[in-house]
């Protein structure tokens, strides 16, 4: 069925309840995991004339960020290995474009399903906030799962 399922978790509830149906379709398929999280990249400032941070509390911010996606995707691959998936990756991709880091992953590690949570937004906060689960839907070249 599935070889390499690539499950993306943001580390909220609702992405848990996409990492367990990820385990238990890999379980179920013999399949790798590869957990994903987008660690974004700190900007040096919002906009013009407002307050800079230094580069050393630029890079302690970012530090600080990456070290707790590397946390939420080592937990899915302990968890992932404790329920008897044959092997599992921890991967943070560091990027401001999550749905093209999500999809770059997916192609890079030769998976052939991506699993993902979409929060349902609709209309005005759509707009406004975009959809990353979209995006992956729309420029994904191997099917995508996505869990409400």
């Amino acid at each position: 069925m599935y070889k390499r399922v690539l499950v993306a978790t943001d580390g909220s509830a609702l992405s848990e309840q996409a990492v367990i149906a990820a385990i238990d379709l890999a379980v179920l398929s013999g399949a790798e995991l590869v957990a994903v999280n987008v660690a974004h990249i700190e900007p040096f400032g919002y906009f013009e004339g407002s307050m800079m941070l230094s580069q050393r509390d630029i890079e302690a911010t970012q530090e600080q960020t990456n070290q707790a996606a590397q946390r939420i995707v080592d937990r899915v691959a302990a968890t992932a290995l404790d329920k008897g998936v044959r092997n599992a990756q921890a991967i943070v991709m560091k990027s401001n474009q999550v749905a093209e880091a999500i999809v770059a992953t997916a192609k890079n590690q030769e998976c052939d399903l991506i699993v993902m949570a979409s929060h349902g937004r609709r209309s005005l906060a759509r707009l406004l906030m975009g959809s990353e689960t979209l995006h992956v839907l729309t420029h994904s070249h191997i099917p995508v799962l996505v869990l409400r």
